[in-house]
């Protein structure tokens, strides 16, 4: 364990606020469609899965930029409230990062993100030592790249959560140790042939929806990990939520172990859940789970 208020994970990610269309169907292109009543509130990978990891109970910390504006507001409010240390987020003249999602009567979305503040995150030096000094490091696609290469140099442990999809350089993936991706990301990264991401990383994590996710790491077999039967509401944050908590459950192995192939399985297993919890509310750092939600279904699954 960490001396306390040091960060066992910490977030390098964006931060968006949502404005979320109810819509029958998700428009094909050059259609108009009429959307239900419009709902506006917190988001943005990045915060998504550092709410995700505080609220699973990892000390975490995370790296962002917002604007100064009623938007950053609502964001340090959201982070702020569970449990998220702000003290490295910083703000900018440019407005808070937004995105607009249309989800469909299946649960289904399509989302477009306009930057905003996240496009000027870069990594301060006390950021940067936080990176260093953190259990496990997460970031995502949607800040620039030298920031997401500067993160991954630094830290000790990084996750890389390649979304949204990219091709990404091998200078940038022999600093990951592990990857975790969806099917359309993963083959961005490795063509179709998902086990050619153990070429360019250690371990990767691929996630198939509701199929659940599979697990690669080099010199195992691959192991799945089954989805879980839910009824969908809304699929928003589900990956987020599915990789905030994944870092969470990896920060709590002890410091002088190696993360083992077991330790990984407990954490996609633990991911997998709380991916399943969020999928069952609508929106995006609304529907993240609480560890005693997670703890609980996880024991009626797993134990």
């Amino acid at each position: 364990m960490e001396p306390d208020g040091v960060p066992e994970v910490v977030v390098v990610g964006s931060a968006n606020v949502d404005l979320v269309l109810p819509v029958q169907r998700i428009p094909r292109p050059g259609e108009t469609v009429l959307a239900g009543v419009m709902t506006r509130g917190p988001g943005g990978k990045g915060a998504n899965q550092a709410v995700a990891s505080a609220r699973a109970g990892a000390r975490t910390a995370m790296v962002a930029s917002l604007g100064d504006d009623d938007g950053g507001a609502l964001m340090r409010d959201a982070l702020g409230s569970s449990g998220v240390d702000l003290s490295l987020v910083s703000s900018t003249s440019a407005p808070t990062g937004t995105a607009i999602i249309t989800v469909d009567a299946s649960g289904e979305n399509s989302i477009v993100v306009a930057p905003g503040a996240n496009s000027e995150l870069s990594l301060s030096e006390a950021a940067a030592a936080a990176v260093a000094a953190a259990k496990v490091v997460l970031a995502q696609l949607e800040i620039p790249f030298p920031t997401v290469q500067d993160a991954a140099a630094a830290s000790s442990y990084f996750i890389l959560n390649a979304a949204p999809a990219a091709e990404l350089p091998d200078e940038l993936l022999a600093e990951v140790d592990l990857l975790v991706v969806n099917e359309t990301e993963a083959e961005a990264i490795a063509g179709a042939d998902r086990s050619a991401l153990l070429k360019k990383v250690p371990a990767a994590v691929v996630t198939l929806g509701a199929a659940g996710a599979v697990i690669l790491t080099r010199g195992d077999d691959e192991i799945a990990v089954p989805g879980l039967p839910v009824d969908v509401v809304d699929t928003t944050a589900a990956g987020d939520t599915f990789c905030g908590v994944l870092a969470a459950a990896l920060s709590a192995v002890s410091a002088t172990d190696a993360i083992t192939s077991s330790d990984l399985t407990n954490a996609v297993r633990r991911a997998t859940v709380a991916a399943s919890l969020s999928v069952q509310a609508a929106g995006a750092i609304p529907s993240v789970p609480h560890g005693d939600a997670i703890d609980a279904r996880y024991a009626e699954v797993y134990l």
